[in-house]
């Protein structure tokens, strides 16, 4: 195989595995520890990505991406199943549940951002694979926990809207699961390919989702090389 595209696959396609693998294993977690055991039964609570994977979302997606050299990876992977009549507290607990995934997201975040003070600490190549892995890692675990807060159904986030509502308002809006991808893919997809043909900047996801990851980004890495000069001075 082409060493550059092994590098390629180092740097994007592993921090991408990694991310949706730990994001819906927290959900089944948070899941069982709050009394449903339904996604533990099936296996879903581990580390494991081969039990995560999504054939299309979690390989095909990424890897034509990765290829058409878009200068955007993106993926998913198999919605951990959830019986929300299991917990406890169903409209509480959910809440929790929902929000374990963008937590682990941020945390990995993290985690990678700690990594990269690390790297620079040993005077690692700001060009090399290991520390644009890092970057990246940064990178797609905000934009995962950006897109999956948004306020719709079935994102974490419609989700959390659902559980906060009062029911009266939280049984209608939770029917909009059946068109949230739907919704979606229409805000995300269709809406900007529709503006380029009007001469319209119509890019949510840009506005919404990227432009924040992308502030946050640059904060996290602005912070890392400032703790990284902080200690070397110590």
């Amino acid at each position: 195989m082409n060493p550059a595209l092994l590098q390629q696959i180092a740097i994007y396609a592993i921090p991408v595995i990694i991310a949706i693998t730990l994001h819906e294993a927290a959900h089944g977690f948070v899941a069982r520890h709050f009394g449903d055991p339904t996604a533990a039964n099936l296996g879903r609570v581990t580390l494991n990505p081969l039990k995560h994977i999504d054939l299309f979302g979690t390989i095909l997606l990424p890897a034509v991406l990765l290829l058409s050299q878009t200068g955007f990876i993106f993926g998913y992977a198999k919605p951990v199943p959830v019986k929300f009549s299991n917990l406890r507290n169903p409209k509480r607990d959910m809440i929790w549940v929902a929000a374990a995934g963008p937590a682990m997201n941020v945390a990995l975040a993290l985690v990678s951002a700690l990594g990269l003070v690390v790297a620079l600490l040993l005077h690692a190549a700001l060009n090399s694979w290991a520390v644009a892995g890092l970057i990246f890692s940064v990178q797609i675990n905000l934009v995962l926990a950006i897109l999956n807060l948004m306020p719709l159904p079935p994102l974490d986030g419609g989700r959390v809207v659902t559980g906060l509502l009062p029911m009266r308002l939280a049984i209608p809006y939770a029917k909009l699961e059946r068109f949230g991808m739907l919704i979606l893919i229409a805000l995300l997809v269709l809406l900007p390919f529709a503006g380029e043909r009007l001469g319209m900047n119509l890019d949510l996801f840009g506005r919404l989702i990227g432009g924040p990851a992308q502030y946050l980004t640059r904060g996290l890495l602005v912070a890392c090389a400032a703790a990284a000069h902080f200690l070397v001075a110590l």
